[in-house]
């Protein structure tokens, strides 16, 4: 660490410079942000809590008072956050024994969450909605999202190159940094390097849409650009189309629930969003698995009974 660290030092204090020496730097800035909103609430809730008496009950007090305003997932990412810098305590002998052993993680009961994804139909409906003129616009943006599955940075950085008109494909290897404004970033993962099928309709819809454009520029780009300001518009055009109000990530779990539903496999769904493992679609994705499982069991029943 940065000093020598004692026993008698606040825990906050230990935190803060264990953020500085292992993890600026080594993960993204909106992890890091992550990390010191933890460090915030340390400060809030045990500011002059020693390390040394930093135990089992101080812990799991410390849980308890940030679950009071927290939904048990936010907790359980609060407890992961600072567990390893507490078993990095541990390895430099500042605390005895891991004092997160045992801790129960609990929380207030998650808000009704708003519709995630929508069906083929609501789909359908919010598509005859978008106002697709002849210029790029938010709208095309939201069609090639629900057409492609693309992350919402990820479609941003879209250019005309990217496009491979006579293989309809639609090449990823790069983001856009709307958040900070510094332009092209890295993809979220290797995984997420990959060339997405297009149907012949956007083909020929971008093919024109992009004549002209430079090749190297984001064609969705022209300023600083907001999430917020996309979100609206889609709202607005699912509350024209009389369907539930989902967001641009929504567009994102809309594209790869209707191909579960289609029967495409889970490991395709996983290539085409660009998922670091199936583990990762598996675990969004899992009420829709759960609901294609039950339809195989019936389709298996139907299949046994007909055998006599």
């Amino acid at each position: 660490m940065a000093h020598e660290v004692c026993r008698t030092d606040a825990f906050c204090d230990y935190y803060k410079q264990w953020i500085t020496v292992y993890k600026e730097g080594a993960v993204r800035k909106v992890t890091l942000k992550k990390y010191h909103l933890t460090q915030d609430w340390l400060e809030k809730l045990i500011p002059d809590l020693a390390i040394e008496d930093l135990d089992r009950l101080a812990y799991q007090r410390l849980l308890n008072a940030y679950a009071e305003q927290h939904e048990r997932q936010t907790v359980m990412d609060f407890h992961h956050q600072l567990k390893g810098a507490i078993l990095d305590a541990v390895d430099e002998g500042l605390l005895d024994r891991d004092p997160t052993r045992k801790a129960i993680v609990k929380g207030k009961s998650p808000r009704e969450k708003k519709s995630r994804y929508l069906n083929q139909f609501e789909l359908h409906k919010l598509l005859e909605c978008l106002e697709l003129g002849p210029c790029i616009s938010w709208d095309w943006l939201i069609l090639l999202i629900a057409k492609t599955g693309l992350r919402f940075s990820e479609a941003l950085a879209v250019t005309p190159k990217d496009f491979d008109f006579s293989r309809q494909t639609l090449s990823i290897d790069k983001t856009w940094d709307y958040k900070e404004g510094t332009g092209f970033l890295p993809t979220k993962n290797r995984s997420s390097v990959r060339k997405v099928a297009i149907d012949w309709q956007l083909i020929v819809q971008f093919s024109e849409l992009v004549k002209g454009l430079p090749e190297d520029s984001p064609i969705f780009v022209g300023g600083k650009v907001y999430n917020s300001t996309v979100n609206s518009i889609l709202a607005r055009r699912c509350t024209q189309a009389g369907v539930p109000a989902i967001s641009i990530h929504g567009l994102r779990h809309t594209h790869a629930s209707l191909l579960l539903f289609a029967g495409v496999s889970i490991a395709s769904v996983a290539k085409r969003l660009g998922h670091s493992s199936m583990n990762t679609t598996q675990k969004i994705y899992l009420h829709i698995i759960q609901e294609l499982e039950n339809k195989d069991i019936d389709l298996v029943m139907r299949s046994l009974s007909s055998l006599t």
